[in-house]
């Protein structure tokens, strides 16, 4: 009987936080330091309580677990797709939790080569992460980096492609990516600092020299700006980005010279944003200037690159979103939003004949996926919806046929899609904006409030939570569930201006939108607050931890996963990843106004005597983005001041970072930690 189970008590050690006249209480600080045995021993505790409390559910775990896997095709593989030369695939093999890269010489029958078995290069580790692939133009050398740890600091290594020996050019502190210079020896990449992990640097590597040797190309000064560097498709030239939440600037350099000076395209001007692609001799830009809100297309000569000599393409539109752009010979093909949903815009430079490619749905998705030649008429998309597998489509853009080159399987011979319904409803917000929700459930449904209901959102940094479809996800719709995502404001789902306003002075419109759409589900009876689940990770757990403070009432459970929920601390200490950067996001709190702000709606801060929510909250030891002191302080704070007999779980991965588990099985059993809390809290027990 799990009611004798005492949750551990966090022993609580005064801190005062000072901050314009104004003190917080911090009984918790203290859990801020993996190196102290202490905190180690508490997490443990934690995890023990966890598992303890969970024991009646390792059946209906492990049943999830095989089920899951049982969709899952095994011996799965990627389309391959030709690249100077190359035919380049990824693939699993059955049993194994990690893909293996490969290609084949000029066709598809010749000799495959192994470039990288990643089950051979994760031993001994219990995470694992390859990054930063990339292949010399003559074929011959490839970079590729190393994360063991889950912090995305990654170790470069090179190897020779035709002995297979990995050279002794070793680079430590990496981000992951690096790029070749047209001549075969020269790689440029990027470093983080130490403690930030902001990416702050480029560097030059000659193949073969010391790489205490390498030369310090950039250095990006300002905190708020990471940078990064690329290669154009079109191979002519090298890109350095400088960008932060408003701004960009970039820096261009001639691929076939290395050792020349990078120049400036255009300086940074805070507030205009901007990104470039190379085709002939100009390069196209989608950017907002000109308060171009949704972004628009233009264009410039290579010799004249800074804003005034930019021509406009594709003018901005009110209800449209650019957002993003394939250049080929004979096309241009331009991904749009509108409406909530994705379009692909086909358009011949000839200026005769675009069209868009047909969508019939209101629950898809479809995006374009690995073009990487000029000299082509196939476009390569991908298509799904939240009741059809994913396909991999090549559209031939001249004659308008298309040719499936894969489908995603859901193996076990029960999936049919007929037996699902896919729908978008909207709900009215507060202030009357109306709000889309994308949902899927099994057909027959009863609308009379008695079916249980999980509800999904993200809801920050213009990232858009588009409709997909899921294997995993019908283990919860084949026992009753309906899932919804709801499309809040803080993602771009409706536009840049639905970013707009969802973040700064305006975040506190994402959790009411969110609470908005459950009282619209309940009110429509698909749910009722006996039935209804909330789910959210990393910035979506900030929001999990807003709307148990503001609306409790609303849920019986909570899945928060690496949740951000000590917002003013961590904004106020700029020295944990991703701080300074975050200033455009969520406010600077060294500026009254946001400090107050955020004070109002931090989950962590905003903890209160009341009834919660049943509560399963999941974190990693070396979480590099969301801290894991701060889902940690949240559980012992709470646990402190509810008034409720609810479950309050805290789940720990002591190996990983903020991706969770890194092997594709080991992920799954962090699902079905998460789907058998559900359904336990439903008294579905298999």
């Amino acid at each position: 009987m799990t009611e004798n189970i005492q949750p551990p008590v966090a022993k609580t050690i005064l801190k005062e936080l000072e901050k314009f006249g104004h003190t917080r209480i911090d009984n918790y600080f203290w859990l801020n330091d993996r190196e102290n045995p202490e905190v180690i021993d508490y997490l443990n505790k934690e995890n023990d309580y966890y598992k303890k409390m969970t024991a009646h559910t390792k059946d209906l775990q492990a049943a999830l677990f095989e089920e899951m896997k049982s969709r899952i095709k095994e011996d799965d593989e990627s389309v391959p797709y030709l690249y100077n030369g190359y035919y380049y695939n990824t693939r699993f093999e059955t049993g194994k939790d990690y893909p293996i890269y490969s290609r084949k010489k000029g066709s598809l029958t010749a000799k495959e080569e192994i470039l990288f078995n990643c089950n051979d290069l994760s031993k001994g580790h219990s995470f694992f992460q390859l990054g930063g692939m990339s292949i010399s133009p003559d074929n011959k050398f490839a970079t590729f980096s190393i994360d063991t740890i889950g912090r995305r600091i990654y170790t470069l290594k090179v190897k020779n492609l035709e002995t297979d020996a990995i050279l002794d050019d070793i680079i430590e502190n990496v981000t992951g990516t690096a790029v070749w210079a047209n001549d075969n020896k020269t790689i440029f990449y990027s470093t983080q600092d130490a403690v930030t992990l902001r990416s702050d640097k480029i560097f030059k590597h000659q193949l073969g020299s010391n790489p205490t040797a390498d030369v310090l190309v950039y250095f990006e000064k300002d905190e708020t700006f990471n940078v990064e560097i690329a290669k154009s498709k079109s191979r002519k030239y090298l890109a350095i980005e400088s960008g932060s939440t408003l701004t960009t600037e970039y820096r261009i350099l001639e691929a076939d010279n290395p050792d020349g000076k990078f120049r400036i395209f255009q300086k940074r001007v805070r507030g205009l944003e901007y990104s470039i692609n190379h085709y002939g001799d100009s390069f196209y830009i989608m950017t907002n200037k000109d308060k171009a809100e949704n972004f628009k297309l233009m264009k410039t000569l290579e010799t004249a690159t800074s804003k005034e000599n930019w021509v406009e393409i594709i003018a901005h539109r009110e209800d449209v979103l650019l957002e993003d752009i394939e250049i080929f010979k004979d096309f241009l093909v331009v991904e749009e939003r509108s409406n909530g949903l994705n379009k692909i815009r086909i358009m011949p430079w000839s200026g005769r004949g675009e069209y868009y490619l047909p969508f019939e749905s209101e629950t898809y998705t479809a995006s374009t996926g690995a073009n990487v030649d000029f000299e082509t008429d196939i476009l390569r998309y991908s298509y799904q919806s939240m009741t059809t597998p994913s396909s991999v489509i090549d559209f031939n853009m001249r004659t308008k046929e298309k040719e499936i080159k894969k489908e995603q399987q859901v193996l076990g011979g029960k999936f049919d899609k007929n037996n699902y319904t896919e729908e978008r409803v909207w709900a009215t917000a507060a202030d009357g904006t109306k709000i889309p929700i994308s949902m899927v459930y099994r057909k027959g449904l009863k609308k009379d409030g008695s079916n249980p209901l999980l509800q999904y959102a993200y809801g920050s940094y213009g990232y858009s939570m588009d409709a997909t479809f899921s294997s995993t996800r019908l283990s919860l719709l084949d026992r009753g569930f309906i899932f919804a995502i709801a499309h809040i404001r803080g993602g771009e789902d409706l536009g840049r201006n639905w970013y707009e306003h969802g973040k700064l002075l305006k975040k506190k419109n994402t959790f009411t939108d969110f609470i908005d759409c459950s009282k619209f589900l309940i009110a429509e009876k698909y749910t009722s607050p006996e039935h209804l689940y909330a789910e959210g990770g990393s910035a979506g757990g900030l929001l999990m931890g807003a709307v148990v403070n503001m609306a409790p009432e609303l849920y019986h459970g909570i899945i928060a996963q690496v949740a951000f929920v000590d917002v003013v601390t961590t904004m106020l200490d700029d020295t944990i990843p991703l701080t300074t950067g975050e200033y455009d996001e969520w406010g600077n709190p060294n500026v009254k106004k946001y400090y107050e702000y955020m004070k109002s709606y931090s989950p962590y801060d905003n903890v209160k005597s009341q009834d919660y929510p049943n509560m399963y909250v999941s974190t990693g030891l070396h979480d590099s983005q969301v801290q894991y002191w701060e889902p940690a302080k949240w559980v012992a704070k709470l646990r402190t001041l509810k008034t409720d007999n609810n479950l309050l779980l805290l789940d720990t991965n002591m190996d990983a970072g903020h991706g969770g588990a890194s092997g594709r099985f080991e992920a799954l059993k962090e699902l079905a930690k998460e789907f058998s809390f559900l359904l336990d809290l439903e008294g579905i027990k298999k």
